[in-house]
Protein backbone atom coordinates (compact mmCIF):
# COMPACT_ATOMS: atom_id res chain seq x y z
CA UNK A 1 0.00 0.00 0.00
CA UNK A 2 1.48 3.56 -1.20
CA UNK A 3 1.15 6.96 -0.25
CA UNK A 4 1.62 9.28 -2.95
CA UNK A 5 3.25 12.45 -2.61
CA UNK A 6 3.30 15.01 -5.06
CA UNK A 7 5.53 18.20 -5.06
CA UNK A 8 7.34 20.26 -6.96
CA UNK A 9 10.28 20.81 -4.55
CA UNK A 10 12.36 17.71 -4.66
CA UNK A 11 13.09 18.06 -1.15
CA UNK A 12 10.37 16.82 0.01
CA UNK A 13 11.43 13.12 -0.50
CA UNK A 14 14.53 13.27 2.07
CA UNK A 15 11.80 15.57 4.60
CA UNK A 16 9.33 12.55 4.73
CA UNK A 17 12.06 9.47 4.44
CA UNK A 18 14.07 10.76 7.32
CA UNK A 19 10.85 11.46 9.17
CA UNK A 20 9.64 8.34 8.96
CA UNK A 21 12.87 6.68 8.74
CA UNK A 22 12.15 3.65 11.24
CA UNK A 23 8.41 2.76 9.42
CA UNK A 24 10.27 2.75 6.35
CA UNK A 25 12.75 0.32 7.22
CA UNK A 26 10.29 -1.83 8.80
CA UNK A 27 8.35 -1.73 5.90
CA UNK A 28 5.23 -0.22 7.40
CA UNK A 29 5.27 2.74 4.82
CA UNK A 30 5.88 3.00 1.20
CA UNK A 31 5.99 6.46 0.05
CA UNK A 32 6.24 7.24 -3.88
CA UNK A 33 7.33 10.12 -4.96
CA UNK A 34 6.51 12.45 -8.18
CA UNK A 35 7.44 15.96 -9.24
CA UNK A 36 4.86 17.30 -11.61
CA UNK A 37 1.21 16.95 -12.24
CA UNK A 38 1.73 14.68 -15.19
CA UNK A 39 3.91 12.91 -13.39
CA UNK A 40 0.82 12.38 -10.35
CA UNK A 41 -1.70 11.01 -13.34
CA UNK A 42 0.47 8.60 -15.11
CA UNK A 43 1.20 7.08 -11.64
CA UNK A 44 -2.40 7.15 -10.24
CA UNK A 45 -3.40 5.36 -14.06
CA UNK A 46 -0.88 2.76 -13.15
CA UNK A 47 -1.28 2.23 -9.28
CA UNK A 48 -4.36 3.29 -8.82
CA UNK A 49 -5.49 0.36 -6.48
CA UNK A 50 -1.82 -0.06 -4.28
CA UNK A 51 -2.82 3.73 -3.25
CA UNK A 52 -3.80 4.53 0.38
CA UNK A 53 -3.73 8.14 0.47
CA UNK A 54 -2.12 10.91 -1.87
CA UNK A 55 -0.38 14.10 -0.56
CA UNK A 56 -0.85 16.91 -3.30
CA UNK A 57 0.89 20.73 -2.45
CA UNK A 58 -1.50 23.10 -3.94
CA UNK A 59 1.45 25.62 -5.20
CA UNK A 60 2.88 23.69 -8.18
CA UNK A 61 3.98 25.50 -11.81
CA UNK A 62 1.78 24.44 -14.73
CA UNK A 63 -1.11 22.71 -13.13
CA UNK A 64 -1.89 23.46 -9.10
CA UNK A 65 -2.69 20.95 -6.78
CA UNK A 66 -6.38 22.28 -6.61
CA UNK A 67 -6.68 21.25 -10.73
CA UNK A 68 -4.50 18.38 -10.39
CA UNK A 69 -6.97 17.54 -7.60
CA UNK A 70 -10.18 18.01 -9.68
CA UNK A 71 -8.60 15.50 -12.45
CA UNK A 72 -7.50 12.85 -9.92
CA UNK A 73 -11.10 12.63 -8.23
CA UNK A 74 -12.31 11.98 -11.66
CA UNK A 75 -10.10 9.36 -12.14
CA UNK A 76 -10.20 8.00 -8.53
CA UNK A 77 -13.45 8.15 -5.86
CA UNK A 78 -12.28 6.58 -3.05
CA UNK A 79 -8.09 7.34 -2.47
CA UNK A 80 -8.34 9.93 0.39
CA UNK A 81 -6.31 12.89 -0.89
CA UNK A 82 -4.65 15.52 1.57
CA UNK A 83 -3.53 18.90 0.24
CA UNK A 84 -0.88 21.00 1.72
CA UNK A 85 0.09 23.84 1.35
CA UNK A 86 2.53 26.97 2.83
CA UNK A 87 0.07 29.27 2.92
CA UNK A 88 -2.80 28.97 5.26
CA UNK A 89 -5.46 30.25 2.54
CA UNK A 90 -9.66 30.45 3.11
CA UNK A 91 -10.31 30.35 -0.54
CA UNK A 92 -7.63 27.23 -1.19
CA UNK A 93 -9.45 25.64 2.02
CA UNK A 94 -12.72 25.90 0.22
CA UNK A 95 -12.04 25.09 -3.47
CA UNK A 96 -9.68 21.62 -1.58
CA UNK A 97 -12.60 20.73 0.31
CA UNK A 98 -15.38 21.84 -2.49
CA UNK A 99 -13.51 19.42 -5.00
CA UNK A 100 -12.81 16.13 -2.78
CA UNK A 101 -9.76 16.92 -0.66
CA UNK A 102 -10.19 14.81 2.92
CA UNK A 103 -8.10 16.94 4.69
CA UNK A 104 -6.16 20.44 4.11
CA UNK A 105 -2.79 20.71 5.84
CA UNK A 106 -0.66 23.67 6.37
CA UNK A 107 3.04 23.37 6.48
CA UNK A 108 4.79 22.95 8.80
CA UNK A 109 3.28 19.17 8.55
CA UNK A 110 2.66 17.68 12.42
CA UNK A 111 4.10 14.41 11.35
CA UNK A 112 2.74 12.32 14.22
CA UNK A 113 -0.93 13.44 13.33
CA UNK A 114 0.19 12.45 9.70
CA UNK A 115 1.16 9.08 10.86
CA UNK A 116 -2.01 8.31 13.01
CA UNK A 117 -3.72 8.86 9.82
CA UNK A 118 -1.60 6.56 7.64
CA UNK A 119 -1.87 3.79 10.35
CA UNK A 120 -6.13 4.19 10.04
CA UNK A 121 -6.42 4.73 6.44
CA UNK A 122 -4.17 1.63 6.35
CA UNK A 123 -6.06 -0.37 8.90
CA UNK A 124 -9.22 0.44 6.68
CA UNK A 125 -7.82 -0.64 3.74
CA UNK A 126 -6.93 -3.86 4.87
CA UNK A 127 -10.61 -4.77 6.08
CA UNK A 128 -11.84 -3.55 2.50
CA UNK A 129 -9.66 -6.62 1.31
CA UNK A 130 -11.04 -8.91 3.77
Amino acid sequence: MNILIIDDEQDIKPLFEQRYKKEIAEGMFNFEFVFSSDEAIDYINEHDSELILILSDIKMPGKNGIELLKDIRKLNQTTSIYMITAYDDEMNYKLSIENGANKYLVKPIDFLELKKDILLLQKIKQKAKS
